[in-house]
């Protein structure tokens, strides 16, 4: 006869994490959220620049929801191009400066939103060379949100599709909702608060952002309470040596 118990414990299981979530206070409920920003630009006209907008509309309206913010800026980090990613170190090898520094904010980080311009239809190159100098032992199991602008009609949108596949082999599953702001030299002021040309403007703005935080979030609070119980990694080890490692045993 089978035995019914391993069912038993997973229902007990699940039971389990609903009730810890449905009991989460709001102070439990804050994340600790990593932004990633995109941008390298430090000259304007004549166009100005908007990646810090971005990013501020973005911190403030996460911090506005009760989230502690890091932002990592790609023009204050200081690791060239990639040559040899964190996961390549050995832990005592590992260069000081900006790796080891971006690596802590990684790892204690419960949440990711990534704020990209578009280049050529794609993501921007200095968010990439940050993204790419880690890997799924430092950003898996948490979740992520994709954030894109342009000061054009579309938004970046297609650097924001284009993010989705990278984010999702990174661990750090991205969430359905996406926050795209086209013509953002128009719709944000240099301090990050929204251009009111209507009454409601802003009150959309949010409305429009919190869908895609309220998402974040949700993911977030799962997966932290859930990693509180079980290593994640246990059953689903990081690769540690060479791509191969995700070869089908044939």
């Amino acid at each position: 006869r089978k035995r019914r118990l391993p069912a038993l414990s997973r229902t007990a299981a699940m039971l389990w994490l609903c009730h810890s979530l449905s009991t989460t206070t709001s102070s439990d409920a804050a994340l600790n959220v990593a932004v990633i920003t995109g941008t390298t630009r430090t000259s304007g006209p004549p166009r100005p620049i908007v990646g810090p907008r971005v990013a501020s509309f973005i911190t403030k309206a996460l911090e506005r929801r009760g989230n502690q913010v890091t932002v990592v800026d790609p023009r204050h980090v200081d690791f060239g191009l990639l040559e040899k990613p964190y996961f390549a170190y050995a832990k005592s090898q590992v260069p000081e400066g900006s790796m080891r520094e971006l690596y802590d904010i990684f790892e204690q980080a419960d949440a990711y939103v990534t704020v990209t311009p578009e280049y050529n239809h794609a993501p921007s190159p200095a968010l990439l060379n940050i993204l790419n100098h880690y890997g799924s032992s430092t950003f898996g199991f948490k979740p992520s949100a994709i954030v894109s602008y342009s000061q054009g009609q579309w938004g970046g949108t297609r650097a924001a599709q284009a993010l989705r596949p990278i984010l999702s082999e990174l661990g750090c599953i991205p969430v359905s909702a996406m926050i795209h702001i086209p013509m953002a030299h128009q719709v944000l002021k240099e301090d990050g608060t929204i251009v009111v040309e209507e009454d409601d403007e802003e009150e959309r703005w949010n409305g429009y952002v919190d869908r895609c935080f309220s998402q974040l979030e949700w993911w977030g609070n799962a997966a932290k309470q859930h990693r509180a119980h079980v290593d994640p990694y246990e059953q689903s080890p990081a690769f540690t040596k060479l791509p191969a490692q995700r070869n089908a045993p044939n």
